[in-house]
């Protein structure tokens, strides 16, 4: 990274997110991490599938750009393995020996892109641009996920019931003889409800409630 770069700056690259360049060829390694730095980008390297997955951080705001044929671990095995671990992480392939039947198995499988050796420089940082606005966007849906699941979690058993009700579209009475409580309970419940999922209107109390649910 460049010694001239401020405070400011690495905090950009942080908030940017990270690139992760897994290589065996150092020549390919340096290339890649100087034009990436060269745009703000915070770039990790690693010459093998292994050495990446001793270090990488699944929490990461991050993309791959993956290598497909290595020494030991494949980069194709390597995105087997982030697959078994649910890892949300965009991958760009890149190779001098690809096909397009590689490419189809890699994109079917959750490939961002595939892109040849020698590659070309503006449009990979153009992928690299548009898989690190998805990691920060599924990042985003994830911390929102968490939060109403966190929400969600503060009801009891009977506000449960009934904000079930509620999703279904039941009116208050049909909720009270449902759960053989009376009306005003089922309003005392409702307005419990919404005070501790934070929600305003029911629309609100819906979206908090599906967006809780998503798993």
């Amino acid at each position: 990274m460049n010694a001239t770069m401020t405070a400011n700056d690495v905090d950009n690259t942080e908030a940017l997110g990270v690139v992760y360049v897994v290589d065996d060829d150092e020549a390919v390694r340096d290339s890649l991490q100087w034009l990436l730095e060269g745009v703000n980008y915070k770039v990790k390297t690693y010459d093998s599938a292994e050495s990446f997955l001793a270090a990488f951080d699944d929490r990461a705001i991050a993309c791959l750009v993956l290598d497909v044929r290595m020494p030991g671990m494949s980069g194709l095995e390597l995105q087997e393995v982030l697959i078994a671990r649910t890892a949300q992480l965009p991958i760009i392939f890149i190779t001098g020996h690809g096909d397009v039947q590689m490419a189809v198995s890699t994109m079917k499988k959750g490939a961002s892109d595939f892109i040849e050796k020698p590659f070309d420089q503006a449009k990979l940082k153009s992928l690299v641009e548009k898989m690190l606005v998805q990691a920060r966007d599924d990042a985003a849906r994830r911390d929102r996920e968490r939060m109403n699941q966190s929400l969600l979690a503060r009801l009891t058993a009977r506000e449960q019931q009934v904000l079930e009700r509620i999703m279904a579209g039941r009116l208050n009475k049909q909720i009270a003889d449902d759960l053989g409580i009376s009306i005003k309970t089922v309003e005392a419940h409702r307005a419990n409800i919404m005070d501790k999922l934070k929600a305003n209107t029911v629309a609100d109390l819906m979206r908090v409630a599906l967006a809780g649910t998503v798993t």
